[in-house]
């Protein structure tokens, strides 16, 4: 008979490691459009989505970036206290 290593953990740490995972992804998500943000040449136009629409709307490419780089911030910050 072979033993075999299983591990058990309980339902919050599993659910905590998914919440994890998945802000990770969000963090790299907002790492990615912060980059593309900054890399547009100063004649480039940017338009942000309404909420629940597939409307767009021109958007001050600063005001963008500043947003989008607050957002990223956030959410390092959620990351390190879980």
């Amino acid at each position: 008979m072979s033993s075999k290593n299983i591990q058990r953990t309980d339902p919050g740490t599993q659910e905590e490691l998914a919440q994890k995972e998945e802000l990770n992804k969000k963090i790299k998500e907002q790492k990615i459009l912060v980059d593309e943000l900054s890399n547009l040449k100063k004649n480039r136009r940017v338009y942000t989505q309404q909420p629940n629409s597939n409307i767009f709307f021109l958007a001050d490419k600063g005001e963008s970036l500043s947003s989008c780089k607050k957002d990223l911030d956030n959410m390092r910050k959620e990351y390190q206290d879980i």
